[in-house]
């Protein structure tokens, strides 16, 4: 700054007000000139689509799995403008609009559907289930883009159901022979029979318990070398079963399950479970819950959890009953369940206006037509899942309702004409809370249910 042109440098008089900063008498360096950055390009809405968006038939597998970097691909969607973009945008306005979506939600899906088209193998193709749930690694969007996908026919199915993954996990180390006679009796309890002899399919979860049964029984038998379920003798049947209880009941299922479908399909040359005796039911006895865990639910300050637990405490009614509750079932203080036409109880009017304004107030646009809604279910037409709103509270709803009926059956002097009127019980389960006492036994109360449990 002081430097004369023709003069030398004085470095006393440079460093009089200050220290110098730099090394003196080395080469200037050359300033790098960078250039400019590029204008941003406004985003743009997708335009008309310029043809029928018709994808092709069949999905094409990769030969390669490459993983794309997130960052790459998120910049690339922002430009996307593709066939399948312009196809579901009208249809997008059209779903968030008719289910009260925010637009924050819409744009969520709009980007979502410019990440499946920009990253997928064949854009002309049907979109996978697989391919939506990697959405999550470029912070896209699944739930709302599946819907609207749905809605438009796109949607191809191609995961692999839960059941399978964990009868792949519970038989893997069966013989072969043996574990594809499994697989055959898995594929006619999942799908059914339509031919002779027919059967129908049989629930998830009933094909689960069984597996958990049978998968210890089969273990043994491979252990001690038997590699086919042909090999099975009725006394290998009888001493594998377990002597008593829950497991007894489901082993016993199983066992009559499995070996009349591979019998009735001529896989196996006799069912050595024929003489098995059917099972009864397991039956548990009803205990009372503490009475001030009830109370404590019913002042919650979250009115979901106030009024599932008042339905259940004052009109027993199920977990299920209580998630497929509607608002059209509910006229004039009068609850319609079934069959069952309810007054509801005084206790109960308060928390459900309570939840009925929070409900309004929170999702004003919503049109799901069930009492329960939560974040996920407002959006769309379905009910809650089965741990709403329980996994917030100390209490399980069955064991809540079995408490409420037995407080009624003592009340009542065991008439079990008046429980099946009031709950809508068979005779069979009324008398279980008849029979029950009222205090439970210091045995009792030290081993609960399996509800409770």
């Amino acid at each position: 700054m002081l430097h004369e042109p023709g003069h030398g440098i004085d470095l006393a008089g440079a460093n009089k007000h200050g220290q110098q900063m730099f090394l003196a008498n080395m080469p200037t360096p050359t300033r790098v000139l960078r250039p400019p950055p590029p204008p941003r390009r406004p985003k743009r809405r997708p335009s008309a689509p310029s043809r029928p968006f018709t994808p092709v038939d069949g999905i094409q597998s990769e030969l390669f799995a490459m993983t794309l970097d997130p960052q790459i691909v998120t910049e690339r969607a922002r430009w996307e403008d593709g066939e399948l973009t312009r196809h579901c945008h009208q249809i997008v306005r059209e779903h968030a609009a008719k289910h009260g979506w925010s637009t924050r939600q819409r744009n969520d899906v709009v980007r979502s559907l410019r990440l499946l088209q920009t990253y997928r193998s064949r854009p002309e193709e049907r979109i996978r289930v697989t391919d939506v749930l990697t959405l999550p690694t470029y912070t896209g969007n699944i739930v709302s883009t599946m819907d609207v996908l749905e809605a438009a026919g796109l949607l191809v199915e191609d995961r692999i159901p839960r059941i399978q993954t964990y009868f792949t996990s519970k038989t893997r180390h069966l013989p072969q022979p043996m574990r594809a006679q499994l697989e055959t009796w898995l594929s006619v309890m999942m799908d059914g029979s339509a031919t002779a002899p027919r059967r129908r399919q049989r629930a998830p979860v009933n094909i689960r318990q069984q597996i958990h049964a049978l998968t210890p029984i089969l273990t043994t038998w491979a252990d001690q070398g038997t590699t086919s379920l042909a090999e099975v003798s009725s006394g290998m049947v009888a001493d594998a079963l377990p002597a008593s209880g829950h497991h007894r009941t489901t082993a016993v299922t199983g066992m009559r399950s499995l070996f009349s479908i591979l019998k009735s399909l001529k896989i196996t040359f006799q069912n050595p479970a024929r003489a098995l005796a059917s099972p009864g039911t397991a039956v548990s006895t009803p205990l009372p819950l503490d009475t001030a865990a009830v109370r404590a639910a019913l002042a919650s300050p979250d009115p979901a959890i106030a009024l599932a637990v008042a339905l259940v405490a004052f009109h027993a009614l199920t977990n299920l009953q209580v998630r497929r509750v509607q608002l059209t079932d509910i006229i004039d203080g009068r609850l319609q369940v079934g069959d069952r036409n309810i007054p509801l109880a005084d206790p109960v009017r308060p928390r459900l206006r309570a939840w009925l304004d929070h409900r309004a107030k929170t999702w004003p646009n919503t049109i799901n037509p069930y009492l329960f809604v939560t974040r996920r279910t407002a959006p769309r037409l379905v009910h809650p899942g089965a741990q709403f709103p329980w996994k917030r509270t100390t209490l399980r709803p069955q064991a809540l309702r079995e408490d409420r009926i037995l407080a009624e059956a003592h009340a009542g002097g065991g008439d079990v004409r008046q429980l099946c009127d009031l709950f809508g019980m068979s005779v069979e389960g009324a008398n279980r809370y008849v029979t029950a006492p009222l205090t439970p036994s210091p045995t009792s109360a030290a081993t609960p249910t399996s509800d409770q449990a």
